[in-house]
């Protein structure tokens, strides 16, 4: 599984990354977030398109896991 690593972004790059790298990985890609609204609109976002995604948050990051 493909690793995005938007830590250091703001809304709303993070989302906008997560969506170009879903176009080239369309079966699912990790997504690193280091705060709280990223966290929830890329998870929207990606729910919406009808991915399921699992959060595990780390030492100050969520590590969110973005399958089909």
């Amino acid at each position: 599984m493909r690793t995005l690593d938007t830590s250091g972004y703001s809304c709303p790059e993070p989302v906008i990354m997560t969506k170009k790298a879903l176009k080239e990985s369309p079966e699912g890609i990790a997504v690193i977030v280091d705060n709280r609204a990223s966290k929830e609109n890329v998870t929207r976002y990606a729910s919406a398109l009808g991915y399921s995604v699992e959060a595990a948050e780390g030492s100050g990051c969520w590590t969110l896991r973005i399958s089909r």
